[in-house]
């Protein structure tokens, strides 16, 4: 027999699941494997009191297998919030592909996707996310009736990035009334880093409200293109978290907001589309409120996807969508205001007025279980009474003179 050493940086890995701090209570987690295909893809199902989880598939080209299954919890996790501040009747849910979703996504991998998310029983609900389209769910659809997110033509909402960029721009507002005194973001240096299909929509609506525009891309032609579009400047110095400008826009992959970054920062606003922007909730959190940085949490300005998406389940028409997604502003100020009325963080407020609607609802379930469960009982004694059955008063006689006298007198 022999045993493995485990270097002293990698003891937290010795509990991957259970004993991370984003598995925060998940209910469950799902590894999909399928030989043929070639996929292998992460569920995880954070919380389902509010309903069932929804949240978008991610395809990412993982370093690790331990880095997607920590990526997916943490996900997962944030939906449960978001979903739950934005006023829907969901859980918290996310899926991840470990694969490069330029070389390996097939029809075939996302049909046994599909198959996958199925077998959950409406559990889960999947959607769009990171390295998906709206013809990748498309397919999904074809093999499961648990997916949001399909073409328009498919009886869908289509593509949710334009409701997501819609979201963050007003939630960014919100940031600015608060900060700066005016939501006009006119001659504002905003910073979009990633301009993929949320971030060039947020350009879009930046430039037109007259904000100057700095963007920032791994993809040298998509800079090119997205700048010479809407006359946004590319960002050419070395470290653009120590640029010049107002507010930061971080809209590709999270934990960009970490111990390397965040003495960098000049900007007095955080507000991006990315999800889990910081790499640690508590200590950069508060970090950032030392430093009188204005934080928006991501996952409720980027929430205007999963209204979109939630629209399909319960037949919102598009000004329903639009009026849900404009209220990102003022349910922003109030999180600000509490935050500081409080003295806590921005992130800490909205966690805990998410946290509360989920804590409301299951005690709201509790207590009618326990109405519908005292009625059962009391009929039951009734109609023992009522009936004379002398076998069965023994079941109330030993909770009235025993020791669960207590419970009845």
């Amino acid at each position: 027999m022999t045993s493995e050493l485990v270097k002293a940086n990698e003891l937290h890995k010795v509990d991957p699941v259970f004993g991370q701090v984003s598995f925060d209570g998940h209910e469950q987690v799902v590894f999909c494997n399928d030989k043929d295909t070639g996929l292998k893809a992460i569920i995880g199902i954070h919380n389902t009191v509010l309903g069932p989880a929804l949240g978008g598939t991610r395809m990412w080209n993982y370093t690790n297998e331990w880095e997607a299954l920590n990526d997916v919890l943490r996900l997962s996790r944030g939906m449960s919030y978001k979903n739950s501040i934005s006023g829907l009747n969901l859980g918290g849910g996310k899926a991840v592909i470990i694969g490069d979703a330029k070389t390996q996504k097939t029809p075939e991998l996302m049909t046994r996707f599909g198959q996958f998310v199925d077998s959950l029983s409406g559990k889960y609900i999947t959607a769009e996310d990171v390295g998906m389209e709206t013809r990748d769910m498309d397919i999904v659809s074809e093999v499961t009736k648990h997916v949001a997110g399909i073409s328009v033509e498919r009886g869908g909402s289509g593509n949710p990035s334009p409701v997501t960029a819609y979201g963050v721009f007003v939630g960014m507002k919100a940031a600015a009334k608060y900060q700066f005194g005016s939501d006009n973001l006119e001659g504002k240096k905003v910073l979009v880093q990633g301009i993929g299909h949320v971030g060039e929509v947020l350009v879009q609506h930046l430039t037109e409200s007259g904000a100057i525009v700095t963007i920032a891309d791994l993809n040298q032609d998509r800079l090119n293109e997205v700048g010479s579009k809407y006359g946004a400047k590319i960002y050419t110095g070395s470290d653009l978290y120590s640029a010049d400008v107002d507010i930061y826009a971080p809209c590709a992959l999270g934990a960009t907001i970490n111990d390397d970054t965040i003495n960098k920062i000049q900007a007095k606003i955080i507000a991006g589309a990315a999800n889990n922007q910081l790499a640690n909730e508590v200590t950069h959190g508060k970090l950032l409120k030392e430093k009188g940085i204005l934080y928006a949490p991501d996952f409720l300005i980027n929430a205007g996807g999963v209204i979109n998406v939630y629209s399909e389940l319960v037949k919102w028409t598009n000004a329903q969508v639009m009026e849900k997604t404009e209220n990102i502003y003022n349910t922003a100020l109030e999180i600000f205001k509490f935050a500081d009325d409080n003295n806590i963080t921005t992130h800490q407020a909205a966690f805990s007025i998410a946290q509360k609607r989920t804590i409301h609802d299951l005690a709201k379930f509790m207590f009618g279980f326990s109405v519908f469960w005292t009625y059962l009982w009391f009929s039951q004694f009734m109609l023992i009474w009522y009936g004379n059955i002398p076998e069965e008063p023994v079941y109330y006689s030993i909770r009235w003179n025993d020791n669960w006298r207590i419970l009845f007198f």
